[in-house]
C-alpha cells in the first residue's frame, strides 16, 4: 500500500507537470477555491484506486489538472527567471516526482494556495520540477527536494518550517506585511477559534505603547505562530479565557490538553520569542518527517523518545505526559511510531535496539550524551529517569 501511495502521488505530480506553461500570469479569478482543492485532492484518491497503467490523463484526474494550472503557474527553463521578475509575490514549490517528501507536500502546498487565496492575498502561486527543468532551479535557488520559496519583489525567503497548510499560511503572510491578526468582535474570535491552529494572543489598550511595539516586533520575527491582538477584554477571553484585569496580556493557545501558556516575562522582543518558541511544542510531540527538522532544531536540548507502536503508546500516553508536564519549556517528550521504520530505525541503531518492545531513550543534543532506560515503563522508573533530569538540568544552569 505505501508504494502504491508512492507511486500515485508521483503520478498525480508528472500529471500536474505535464501542462503548457507558456503564460507568464496567473488568472486568479476564473477557479473556485475549494473546487480546485477538492479536484487535486480527489485526483490523488483517483490514481491510488486505479488499476496498474492508468494514468491522470482521462476523465476527472485531467479536469482537475486543467483547473489547478490557472491558479498554479508551472515553470520551466524558459519561464522560471520571468515569473519571479514578473510578480512582486511569487510562492514556489520545488519538487521532483521520485520524491516522497514531495508528494506529501504536494497537496499542504495546494491547500495553503487555496487558503492564501480565499483571503484576498495577491501571492502568485508556482511549482518547479527541479530534476527535469536543474538549469530553472539553480536560476531560482532550489537546492534540494522539496524547496518553498517565497519571493517578495525579487528576493528570496526559504521556507523552513512545518509541512502544514496553517504554517505556510502564516509564514508568508508575515512575509508579505501582515504579522498579526487583529480581532474585534466575539464573532471574529469564535471563527478565528475553528481554524484549531497555535497562536499567540495580545491583548493592548488602543494598540499602543512599548509592550505593543515589541509584541508586533516579535510577531514579525516568528515565522511559525500566528500572532493575534484585540483591545477588547471580552473579545481575548473567548480566545484565553484565564485573563483576569491584566491591562496587557500575552498568552500562547494550543490545541492539546495543555492549551493555555501564560507569558510572565518582560514585553520585549527577545522574551517574547523565548517564551513562543519555548512552549509552541505539546506536552509529547509525535515525530514525522514533517517535523523532524523542528525537533532536531529545537532550543529544548533534553530530549526524552519513547519507542513503541501506536497500539503500546495508549497504555503508556498517560504516564509519559504527567512526567512531561513537571518539565515543561526544560525537556521535550517525543514519541517514534516503530512501525515507521523509516523514523524510527535510525534512533533504534544510534542505541543498538531492535524496536520489539517499547523503549525510553534521552539525548542532550548538546552534548551528544545518550542514556538509556534499560526497566520497565512504569511511572516509578520514569521518576528515577526525571531525577536524572533533574541533575542535568541544574547541572546545565551552572555552566550557562
Amino acid at each position: 500500500m505505501r508504494a502504491t501511495r508512492l507511486l500515485a502521488a508521483a503520478a498525480l505530480l508528472a500529471a500536474l507537470l505535464a501542462v503548457s506553461a507558456a503564460a507568464a500570469k496567473l488568472d486568479l479569478d476564473e477557479v473556485d477555491d475549494s473546487e480546485v482543492l477538492e479536484a487535486l485532492l480527489a485526483v490523488d484518491d483517483e490514481e491510488e484506486a486505479a488499476p496498474p497503467g492508468a494514468g491522470a490523463g482521462g476523465g476527472g484526474g485531467a479536469e482537475a489538472v486543467r483547473r489547478t494550472q490557472s491558479m498554479v503557474l508551472v515553470l520551466d527553463n524558459d519561464n522560471a527567471a520571468r515569473a519571479v521578475r514578473d510578480h512582486p509575490e511569487l510562492l514556489l514549490l520545488g519538487y521532483a516526482p521520485w520524491c516522497e517528501r514531495s508528494a506529501k507536500l504536494m497537496p499542504r502546498f495546494a491547500e495553503a494556495a487555496a487558503a492564501l487565496r480565499a483571503m484576498g492575498s495577491a501571492v502568485a502561486f508556482a511549482k518547479l520540477d527541479g530534476e527535469r527543468f536543474p538549469k530553472a532551479a539553480s536560476a531560482v535557488g532550489v537546492n534540494g527536494f522539496p524547496s518553498v520559496l517565497l519571493f517578495v519583489n525579487g528576493t528570496e525567503h526559504a521556507y523552513t518550517g512545518l509541512h502544514t497548510k496553517d504554517a505556510i499560511v502564516t509564514w508568508v503572510r508575515k512575509k508579505t506585511g501582515t504579522p498579526v491578526i487583529r480581532l474585534e468582535s466575539k464573532d471574529s474570535a469564535e471563527e478565528f477559534l475553528k481554524k484549531g491552529q497555535t497562536f499567540a494572543l495580545g491583548l493592548f489598550k488602543n494598540y499602543e505603547g512599548a509592550g505593543h511595539e515589541e509584541f508586533v516586533k516579535a510577531a514579525t520575527a516568528e515565522n511559525e505562530v500566528q500572532f493575534v491582538e484585540t483591545n477588547d477584554r471580552n473579545v481575548a477571553k473567548i480566545l484565553f479565557p484565564g485573563i483576569a484585569s491584566e491591562e496587557q496580556f500575552l498568552g500562547l493557545v494550543k490545541s492539546e490538553p495543555e492549551k493555555f501558556e501564560k507569558f510572565d516575562g518582560a514585553f520585549e522582543e527577545k522574551e517574547i520569542l523565548q517564551f513562543v518558541e519555548l512552549n509552541k511544542f505539546p506536552l509529547i510531540t509525535a515525530f514525522t518527517d514533517l517535523n523532524s527538522a523542528k525537533v532536531y532544531s529545537s532550543p529544548i536540548k533534553l530530549q526524552v523518545f519513547t519507542f513503541a507502536e501506536a497500539y503500546d503508546f495508549e497504555d503508556l500516553e498517560s504516564i509519559v505526559q504527567e512526567v512531561a508536564r513537571g518539565f515543561k519549556t526544560k525537556i521535550m517528550f517525543i514519541y517514534v511510531d516503530t512501525a515507521e521504520e523509516n523514523l524510527a530505525k535510525p534512533f533504534l541503531t544510534l542505541y543498538g535496539l531492535e524496536g520489539d518492545k517499547p523503549t525510553v531513550t534521552a539525548f542532550d543534543t548538546s552534548k551528544g550524551t545518550k542514556y538509556l532506560l534499560e526497566a520497565d515503563i512504569n511511572e516509578k522508573n520514569l521518576k528515577v529517569m526525571r531525577c536524572l533530569f533533574d541533575f542535568m538540568v541544574c547541572y546545565l544552569r551552572q555552566i550557562d
